[in-house]
């Protein structure tokens, strides 16, 4: 019998989520983590003005989002981002507030099909993502995994991609506390190939 994957987590460490929309994101979080640890963007829009779809809102949102996970951080409480984290500037920003605060972070990239993603935002109830806009997103998940140096390099300790929507993944969470912020593995799962970055 095949042992089911697992993503191990520092206690207190930064998860980043990276995926586009509808690849799984807040469902993974949801079911893996506390409600708590998990810092939603789209939450946080919705309580800067009423409406989690309103893009006018994410400066104001990403800002307040950005303050709770310093303060988590700073008392070693594990965080979760929840949000696309497409862009190279939007990553590193997370990475740089976990480095002060002396916390390793951690990217998990859900990255199922593109058809995947399509037909579940086409399903959404009441809030549905146009096509062109995860097309878009798609492209440059694919850009942030091609590009040289790789997603591995930017400053993660550790960095699982998640390619099958229905795959069991066993996420255990490490109680050892750490400060380590050095790069590590990166993997992809299925296949459970794994590189060290020796950058």
């Amino acid at each position: 019998m095949t042992a089911m994957p697992e993503i191990v987590v520092p206690a207190s460490s930064l998860v980043v989520l990276v995926g586009v929309s509808g690849s799984g994101k807040s469902t993974f979080a949801t079911a893996r983590f506390r409600p708590t640890e998990i810092l939603s963007s789209d939450a946080f829009r919705a309580m800067v003005a009423d409406d989690e779809a309103d893009q006018g809102a994410s400066r104001a949102a990403f800002e307040l989002l950005h303050l709770a996970a310093r303060r988590r951080l700073e008392r070693g409480r594990l965080t979760v981002v929840d949000a696309t984290s497409l862009t190279r500037s939007a990553r590193s920003s997370l990475v740089a507030l976990a480095r002060s605060s002396r916390r390793p972070t951690v990217a998990i990239v859900l990255d199922p099909p593109l058809e995947v993603c399509l037909e579940r935002t086409a399903a959404r109830p009441g809030r549905s993502v146009a096509a062109s806009v995860v097309r878009r997103q798609h492209d440059a998940l694919r850009r942030a995994l091609a590009d040289e140096p790789s997603l591995a390099s930017e400053g993660f300790a550790s960095v699982h991609r998640l390619t099958d929507p229905d795959l069991a993944v066993n996420l255990r969470i490490e109680p050892r506390r750490t400060a380590d912020t050095v790069r590590g593995t990166a993997g992809t799962i299925p296949g459970r190939t794994s590189r060290a970055d020796r950058r």
